[in-house]
């Protein structure tokens, strides 16, 4: 049969518009990255990388001038968490395991491990710290390399029993005998050790739980001085690094109710500051001298790396012009800096990672970060601030959906953990996996984030449920205004800090919210504080403290934040609600979803609760990691079809 004539007119006259592509499949947002941590060694002639696949990760050593595999090692049950190098033959893997201690009521902790690899002498892994007597035979902090006369050892905190007390000491073990053995110990106060490229402490940090005093010990000879004290029950300092030489330390401090950066020399205890010199979010360290060489500054947009010296500047400026309108971060150097890996993160590059090798002047793709993630499959960010009801300026992010109009989208609020973190510029998997089902993501750093300035972080003290809250739901009304999103089609996800942000949501701030997904949340403000003074030994501990500020809470047993608490609250709930929780959670424990279940259904509504076996507070694995995924997308197509 022909087509009649006036019907095939039209047909030639419409605008041909091509189909997007289908969306990448969700369980390649939700593997680990393909490669997370990467290491060269210090001579530039190796690169060590945390590398992970469907099932599992794994640490891979390769040469660097042919990529030729040197040495291979699976996971299995543990969870890869560094690696380290000492000298040139030798890799430490710092990996951790979820045990059940049946002295905590068979409560999940992490229990830390070390690895040693040494490739000279055929590249066999074996663990560290096993033959320590009296003492918790595994890590208690950041293994530190140290060669001696040309000898591998490395420095590691554990925690040591002397006099029936555990004190955190310092083991030092010798890689080449495979032998550790307590250097030196800790008071029952010390909380952290400096120590310098001889394996030695150059101080000790020491603090008072109870009474909230920290010291800074220098070690002079056999004995330590302190060079600085402080009364701190909150907010107390911290030891971020040595200066530009071994002589100085650097240290954070709020006593004049801003955070500032002091420097103070080991010798005579002298403190200069407070000083801009080191100001950041993080400081870039040189792996050979341990000083520090530069500053790293996260901004909303951008990541900004400042070096001190003129050459190092010279060159981080050379790397970021190579791959313009790209996100780049230093991912490794080699000593002589003459070998560097970069993360590269943009439209252009997608999410990977290149070998720059300034001998030879070539950068050439090393490895993507995510298989089967282009840059073709990115979503595109943008970033904005709007205002909070009470005017404070509220930064975000806006991952929008590639090829649909910026116009009524329905919207998912993504509420970041902490509640002092923040979202970061570039490739974010869970932001990603959502826009790339036709959602429009919102993640707003609400007032109680860091990185924002000190007024930000402590607008949010007392507003957990409260401001904190409401600035998501300004967000949403914001885009609502621009006519970007529709306020019908708004649901809200998140974990930790998140995953109560999205129960409060629908219990404390309802008409904003068709639905919500929570992950690993708190549902129970008192409960919680109940929990951490348990098994902090107390109730009056810093740890305490600190959660009491953010929640506005005058004890642990304070009956005001009850209405604050989603699970107290469960009868003004009327939208869908999806709870998911790691069963091995050790940070925000299982019970806080078992408790949100349990009130749901006394209340007679739905209670949804995924536990995913094996899981930590981390969505370390990729399996569940991609099971919690897949059960999240689904209930929201559910519940708030993006179509």
């Amino acid at each position: 049969m022909k087509m009649p004539w006036l019907l095939a007119l039209a047909l030639a006259v419409l605008p041909v518009i091509p189909a997007l592509a289908a969306p990448p499949a969700i369980r390649l947002f939700g593997q680990l990255p393909n490669v997370s941590t990467i290491e060269l060694s210090p001579d530039g002639s190796k690169w060590a990388a945390v590398m992970g696949d469907e099932t599992s990760a794994q640490i891979q050593v390769r040469a660097v001038a042919d990529n030729k595999l040197l040495a291979i090692s699976p996971a299995e049950k543990s969870k890869l968490r560094d690696i380290t190098w000492v000298g040139n033959d030798h890799l430490i893997a710092t990996i951790s395991t979820t045990d059940r201690l049946a002295t905590l009521n068979n409560r999940a902790v992490e229990s830390v491990h070390l690895l040693d690899l040494d490739l000279a002498q055929g590249g066999k892994w074996k663990q560290l710290l096993g033959d320590l007597h009296n003492a918790v035979r595994q890590a208690a902090g950041i293994p530190r390399p140290v060669i001696r006369d040309g000898r591998p050892y490395i420095v590691v905190p554990v925690f040591f029993a002397r006099n029936e007390l555990y004190t955190l000491s310092l083991a030092e073990v010798d890689l080449v005998r495979q032998k550790a053995y307590i250097t030196f110990f800790g008071t029952s106060d010390t909380v952290g050790w400096m120590v310098g490229t001889d394996g030695k402490p150059a101080a000790r940090i020491d603090y008072t739980t109870t009474t909230g005093d920290w010291r800074l010990m220098a070690r002079q000879g056999t004995d330590y001085r302190a060079v600085y004290t402080e009364r701190a029950p909150l907010d107390r300092p911290y030891v971020f690094g040595f200066g530009r030489d071994a002589n100085t330390l650097l240290f954070g401090s709020h006593k004049s109710g801003e955070w500032e950066e002091y420097e103070v020399t080991l010798a005579d205890g002298k403190i200069s500051g407070p000083t801009t010199a080191y100001r950041g979010d993080r400081v870039i360290t040189d792996r050979r001298t341990r000083t520090v060489v530069g500053t790293i500054d996260t901004r909303l947009d951008r990541v900004d790396y400042n070096f001190f010296d003129a050459a190092d500047a010279a060159l981080w400026r050379g790397l970021t012009r190579s791959f313009p309108s790209e996100q780049v971060q230093m991912e490794s150097w080699s000593d002589d800096r003459q070998t560097i890996i970069v993360g590269v993160d943009g439209p252009k590059t997608g999410v990977g990672l290149f070998l720059i090798d300034r001998r030879r002047r070539t950068a050439n793709p090393l490895a993507l970060r995510y298989n089967g993630i282009g840059p073709d499959d990115l979503n595109p960010v943008t970033t904005f601030t709007y205002k909070a009801a009470d005017g404070l300026d509220i930064p975000a992010y806006l991952t929008l959906p590639r090829g649909r109009e910026a116009k009524g989208l329905p919207l998912i609020v993504l509420a970041h953990g902490g509640p002092a973190a923040r979202d970061t510029p570039g490739f974010d998997w869970w932001a990603q996996a959502l826009a790339s089902r036709g959602y429009a993501v919102l993640q707003p750093q609400f007032r109680g984030s860091d990185g924002f300035g000190d007024a930000h972080l402590q607008a949010g003290y007392g507003q957990w449920g409260r401001k904190m809250q409401t600035d998501l739901s300004d967000g949403v009304r914001d885009l609502v205004k621009k006519g970007t999103v529709d306020a019908a089609r708004v649901c809200i996800a998140g974990a930790s800090y998140g995953g109560y942000a999205a129960m409060a949501g629908v219990a404390l701030d309802p008409t904003v919210y068709r639905c919500a997904s929570a992950v690993a949340g708190v549902s129970d403000l008192r409960r919680m504080l109940v929990t951490e003074a348990r098994d902090a030994g107390g109730s009056n501990n810093a740890t305490l403290r600190y959660w009491q500020r953010f929640m506005g809470a005058k004890d642990k047993n304070d009956t005001s934040i009850d209405a604050f608490s989603p699970a107290r609250q469960v009868a003004h709930i009327k939208a869908p609600l999806q709870l998911i929780h790691g069963k091995d959670d050790s940070v925000v424990l299982l019970e806080q979803s078992q408790i949100m279940a349990d009130a749901l259904k006394a209340a007679g509504k739905p209670a949804a609760l995924l536990v995913l076996p094996g899981e930590d507070h981390y969505l370390s694995r990729p399996a569940t990691r991609t099971a919690m995924l897949e059960a999240q997308i689904a209930f929201l197509e559910k519940h708030n079809p993006p179509n």
